[in-house]
């Protein structure tokens, strides 16, 4: 059996192995009863307006596949037109993967507050049963992707090292861009709807009304948490599936342009493959490794599961790169290990570095708390100023993993890196989808008006998935930095550029304006944010007004119009931030040339990555610090320093689930389509 057979075997048992674990679970999860009428009632209005905003946005998004695929299909030339065909399994990947986490996390919210009339274990037990089931889909779907491309690949130009450069590779890459593109309409259009929704929640509800977060008389509160679910499982799903295809793709690019021979440049390119497969199993053994015994934390058994796995996968790593590379070429089976392993760790710190900055009760949180004492403008500006600090050290880590895997394996030791950060993500993203699940069972649990003793159990899974949510995005943004980075890399290697002069006039025009990318995108987010929310307070008030049975309880609100509000102005406000993304690097690419558009992408990544940081631990930050004094911290609920709380994470939102998560598709989709238009360029330009 050849290598390349070897590795197609191996990918489609991971992603059968997956995709299996998925259906299983989610026959289990339907199986799981919800007796309260008003229980079952209530999360069917948010499975509702889910599946509603999720299906308006996939016809939305229809035809501008069309038009990208056809693009593909008439600008390339040769077998490169199978592009085309690649883009939409990626983007049909992509969408189906989001489909299926929105479908299980709807059916799993009302099935974790049943669970939790019987304690903290069975409903942990649930909500992470829930969360598996998208993590497990997006490894497995991605997999199957890449196995059906690659097979297609293999039957009809056959699997030499020459076509796989010079075809199989470039074909497939096209794959990363049809998952980029569904991610950015997902994050963006995602993020708008869960905002306007809790903002005009909270500001009309909380703060004008004087009702309580998730009281069922909050006619923007099912919105709120269907907002929880667009924009937390399918845009966090969609988010890292197409990270996770980024890196393999990238790496097996740089991998076949390793200088030796074809037999060791094949099977570098081949080795993130089986790396990826052997991810799916290490992760699946983390999920069982995920159990809390009556009396200790939910937070240590998603912590066992997330360290468990990674340590599990560093062992399968050394020994697939043992039997698989051994004596092969100049890199060492010991180094590309070791690469595999820095990214692990890395991951692992920058997500440790996250619940320090935004933790409860953890140091710079309690600072904002303090804050809060004195009013908003304290608030904001030591919430901003604790946002700054954390994008520090995060850098630092992510510049030594990059150094040091550049050192132990050149730049293949870099996207080994990024692969290594990633390998695991079945179980991290099953830890992150759990955070929605939870939080939507705790909202279902005061709607339903469940007894106290039921809320106690929603609300301590609530606490452990807002950390798990933060150090997600924290996940999201450091596994993003090294994917653009190898993206980057194998641009260069397609479009045959050896050095990117940094004196040059249009390498250094190009850095300057992707530096600044990041903030006109950021500007659109927060202003389409602060729009739909204006739209959402108008309506609450509206309801209020006209009905004022509402709020003692004689007449319904009426919760679709505020889904319709805000799925209407997240499908109109998205459109545009996406299409600068991906049109930016195409014109910068034909206009100004490889060389402009490499410094566009440095300025973009660079910029953009601290921005997300800062954006991300800001608002996760001001979140904490208003549930610590909901919880009894300084003044408590309803004094001064709440209100001031709640305007620093009303600020907070937009930063943390709308502009901050975005600009991570943004540097990693830039970087993707400057890839896939390389063979263009290099005929365009000549080089």
């Amino acid at each position: 059996m050849s290598d390349f057979v070897l590795a197609l075997v191996i990918i489609a048992g991971g992603s059968l192995l997956a995709l299996g674990y998925s259906l299983v679970r989610a026959r289990w999860i339907y199986k799981q009863p919800v007796e309260n009428k008003t229980l079952k009632r209530i999360s069917g209005y948010i499975s509702e307006g889910a599946m509603t905003f999720l299906m308006r946005e996939y016809k939305v998004l229809i035809p501008f596949v069309g038009f990208v695929a056809l693009f593909l299909a008439l600008a390339n030339k040769g077998m490169l037109r199978y592009q085309a065909v690649s883009f939409v399994t990626g983007a049909s990947a992509s969408a189906l993967a989001g489909f299926i986490g929105m479908r299980v996390a709807t059916a799993s919210n009302s099935r974790t507050t049943h669970a939790a009339q019987g304690g903290l274990v069975p409903a942990l037990k649930v909500a992470f049963t829930g969360g598996s089931i998208m993590g497990m889909s997006v490894v497995g779907l991605a997999m199957f992707g890449l196995f059906i491309l690659l097979t297609l690949g293999k039957i009809f130009l056959g699997g030499t090292t020459v076509i796989m450069a010079d075809t199989i590779l470039p074909v497939i890459s096209g794959f990363s861009l049809g998952a980029s593109s569904m991610a950015l309409f997902a994050r963006v259009g995602g993020g708008i709807f869960t905002k306007a929704a809790d903002v005009g929640a909270d500001l009309v509800g909380k703060v004008e009304a004087g009702i309580p977060e998730d009281d069922h008389r909050n006619p923007a509160t099912i919105a709120d948490n269907v907002g929880d679910n667009v924009g937390d499982v399918a845009g966090m799903g969609a988010d890292l599936f197409e990270s996770y295809v980024g890196s393999i793709i990238g790496s097996m690019i740089l991998g076949i342009g390793v200088a030796g021979s074809d037999v060791f440049r094949m099977k570098l390119a081949l080795f993130p493959l089986i790396l990826s497969a052997a991810g799916i199993l290490a992760a699946l053994i983390g999920i069982g490794l995920v159990r809390v015994k009556s009396g200790k934390s939910a937070q240590s058994a998603l912590n066992r599961g997330t360290f468990g796995a990674a340590g599990i996968a560093a062992l399968f790593s050394f020994i697939l790169a043992f039997f698989f590379l051994k004596g092969e070429g100049d890199i060492s089976y010991v180094s590309i290990f070791f690469a595999s392993v820095i990214g692990m760790v890395a991951g692992s710190l920058i997500g440790i570095l996250t619940e320090h900055y935004t933790g409860t009760d953890t140091k710079p949180v309690k600072k904002i708390v303090k804050a809060c004492e004195t009013g908003a403008a304290t608030t904001i500006i030591t919430g901003m100023g604790v946002g700054m600090m954390s994008a520090f050290f995060p850098i630092v880590v992510i510049t030594a993993a990059i150094l040091l895997s550049h050192f132990v394996a050149g730049l293949y030791g870099v996207a080994i890196a990024a692969l290594g950060m990633l390998m695991t993500l079945g179980v991290q993203l099953a830890v992150d989808a759990y955070g929605p699940i939870a939080d939507n069972a705790g909202g279902l649990a005061e709607m339903s008006e469940f007894p106290p003793e039921v809320r106690e159990v929603t609300d301590e899974l609530d606490a452990v998935g807002n950390t798990t949510a933060a150090i997600g995005k924290g996940f999201a943004i450091g596994s993003a930095a090294l994917t653009s980075i190898i993206l980057f890399s194998a641009f260069k290697e397609q479009v045959g550029l050896k050095v990117v002069d940094l004196m040059g006039v249009r390498v250094i025009t190009g850095i300057l304006f992707g530096a600044v990318l990041p903030y006109l995108f950021s500007s659109m987010a927060m202003n389409a944010v602060g729009e739909a929310a204006f739209a959402m307070i108008e309506e609450v008030r509206r309801q209020f007004r006209e009905k004022p049975g509402i709020l003692d309880e004689t007449e319904e609100p009426d919760y679709r119009r505020c889904v319709d509000i805000s799925t209407a102005s997240a499908l109109k406000e998205m459109l545009l931030p996406g299409i600068i993304a991906v049109v930016t690097p195409v014109l910068i690419g034909f206009l100004g040339g490889p060389k402009m558009l490499s410094g566009t992408l440095i300025g973009v990544t660079a910029s953009g990555v601290v921005l997300a940081i800062f954006m991300a631990n800001s608002g996760g930050a001001w979140d904490n610090a208003k549930k610590m004094i909901e919880n009894g911290s300084s003044q408590g609920k309803g004094s001064e320093a709440h209100k001031a709380a709640v305007v620093g994470d009303t600020v907070g939102d937009p930063f943390k689930d709308t502009a901050g998560p975005s600009l991570n598709i943004l540097i990693k989709l830039m970087a993707i389509i400057s890839l896939v238009i390389a063979p263009m360029l290099k005929n365009y330009w000549g080089l």
